[in-house]
């Protein structure tokens, strides 16, 4: 108890010093504080988009799954890659739209794409209420964490909330620092989760040092754990695809994953940095997976699947082993909630109270919100976690947290690539699909078996889509909206195709955003390249 506690409590002190090492001795902008000045490199940027794509429970859910259920546990790698993959495709124009609208979060963007403030209320409420479940579930993950750190010694009760206590105390931090805070622990907290325990993973596979697995297990796999879900089980055709194809659009929608390309110093950086996030969460997760998959075939691991990352790391190294298995999912799952819990701050600050107030508000006056909601939304999250750690519906809420945020797709990548589209069919498409996918998830909390196993959400998705279309195409656009458009498409391109867009007109107007929505301006800012 003492050995795994004490890993924990270094961990900890080597996060805090690093916060206290990078801290900003003057106070920060808000460009500061939500994006990072837009100043960093490809590694931060790529460990930080790790850090806060892949929690804890990915070394006891997905783990488990790879554990009980064989090769289906390999569907999460598809899903991210391809997520990470079209991030790059979406880099230039996201980046360089967040430069010349000084854009911070993702409903920022389409509020200017769609010059709509209702879209960007909209959006922001759907990604702060998507995230939610997942601060709660992380908060309920870390006081298991501290139950097999105390060796059994702590109750259920009494380990949550140490869990409790520790995670909101390291907000503290992240309330105070915003986004530099969590750029310079993420790339500390990402080694340790995801570089060390690759490492850890390939030394198991080699059988090295009493290893309880290695590659010769995987030859002794049966061939029930070879077989994906949906080949005349009790699964349909489409199952795997509704997965990996709400887990793609889903990695892209999440506000935690899109923000960080604001934080990077040029687009060049951007695209670096997702092709770093795919060489490190690809070869993590690949790893992670094998090890799970060799280990099929021990008792102990069968018995309790889910915690098959502790039982295979005591059995091959005793509590110094377990005491690490402990740190790297503390590790992880605490660089996920600090990213949650920043970003729906931000966006209850930037995208909410600062678009009903109607009014103009200092940077001063838009930091000490952000910093007020998160800690209203710890809080609320911390009582939520205690009142139902053993409440087995609470899966159901992040089931809807997932088909929920994946109805900001359409009006965001249609905006992004589209000249198309409405701030009528942003809204209408956005509030159906939500809906849809929320009601659908309560009745059929897994899958429609009547839809081939498709999931609500990729329905509520279908629904989005249609009304965004048809709405649209039946309320139009008009001139100031062409115009807007052709202007952001060009300032995409880059400053040679927004100069010739602007000579080719005769009176040079631009659409610029402001705080209250979007207005004409004689004079133009120039995109970065």
């Amino acid at each position: 108890m003492a050995i795994m506690l004490g890993m924990l409590l270094v961990f900890y002190a080597i996060v805090v010093g690093i916060l206290y090492a990078t801290k900003q001795k003057s106070d920060p902008t808000f460009e500061e504080y939500s994006v990072g000045g837009r100043s960093y490199g490809t590694w931060f940027v790529a460990m930080s988009y790790v850090n806060s794509w892949w929690p804890g429970s990915t070394f006891i859910a997905f783990f488990g799954l790879a554990a009980g259920a064989g090769v289906f546990g390999m569907y999460a790698l598809a899903y991210s890659t391809l997520g990470v993959a079209f991030m790059y495709l979406m880099a230039t124009r996201a980046w360089r739209w967040g430069k010349v609208y000084d854009l911070r979060t993702q409903p920022d963007l389409m509020r200017v794409r769609y010059r709509s403030d209702a879209v960007r209320v909209i959006a922001s409420a759907i990604g702060v209420i998507s995230l939610f479940p997942w601060v709660v579930l992380g908060m309920q993950a870390l006081g298991t964490l501290f139950e097999i750190a105390s060796d059994g010694a702590w109750s259920v009760i009494a380990s949550l909330c140490v869990g409790l206590a520790v995670i909101l105390i390291r907000q503290f931090w992240t309330v105070q620092m915003g986004m530099r805070g969590l750029i310079m622990t993420d790339m500390f907290q990402g080694f340790v989760a995801y570089i060390v325990a690759g490492i850890i993973g390939v030394i198991m596979l080699t059988g090295a040092m009493g290893s309880p697995i290695s590659w010769g297990d995987l030859q002794a796999i049966g061939d029930k754990f070879l077989v994906l879900p949906g080949g005349g089980d009790n699964y349909g055709p489409w199952y795997i695809f509704a997965l990996v194809f709400t887990g793609v659009i889903g990695s892209l929608s999440w506000p935690t994953s899109f923000q960080r390309i604001y934080t990077a110093s040029s687009v060049r950086t951007v695209k670096k940095g997702t092709l770093a996030t795919i060489l490190i969460s690809a070869t993590f997760y690949t790893i992670l997976m094998l090890v799970g998959l060799a280990a099929v075939n021990i008792p102990e691991v069968m018995e309790n699947p889910q915690g098959a990352w502790f039982t295979l790391l005591d059995q091959w190294g005793g509590t110094w082993m377990l005491g690490l298995a402990v740190v790297i999912v503390f590790a992880a799952q605490m660089g996920h909630t600090d990213a949650s819990v920043q970003v729906a701050g931000l966006q209850v600050s930037n995208d909410i109270v600062a678009t009903l107030v109607r009014r103009p508000l200092s940077d001063h006056q838009l930091t000490v919100i952000a910093k007020a909601s998160m800690v209203v939304y710890m809080l609320l999250a911390g009582v939520i976690a205690f009142a139902t750690f053993n409440f087995d519906r609470l899966q159901l809420l992040a089931q809807i947290s997932y088909q929920g945020i994946i109805q900001l797709s359409v009006p965001l990548f249609l905006g992004i690539f589209w000249k198309g589209g409405n701030k009528y069919g942003a809204i209408w498409g956005m509030v159906s699909g939500f809906v849809i996918a929320a009601a659908l998830t309560g009745v059929y909390n897994d899958d429609i078996r009547a839809l081939g196993s498709l999931t609500s959400g990729i329905v509520g998705l279908a629904v989005n889509l249609a009304v965004f279309l048809i709405v649209s195409a039946v309320t139009g656009h008009s001139e100031e909206d062409r115009a807007h458009v052709e202007e952001m498409f060009a300032a995409a391109k880059g400053e040679s195709a927004l100069a010739a867009l602007r000579a080719s007109r005769t009176d040079d107007i631009e659409v610029v955003a402001t705080g209250d929505g979007v207005s004409t301006a004689a004079t133009a800012q120039t995109p970065a390249e």
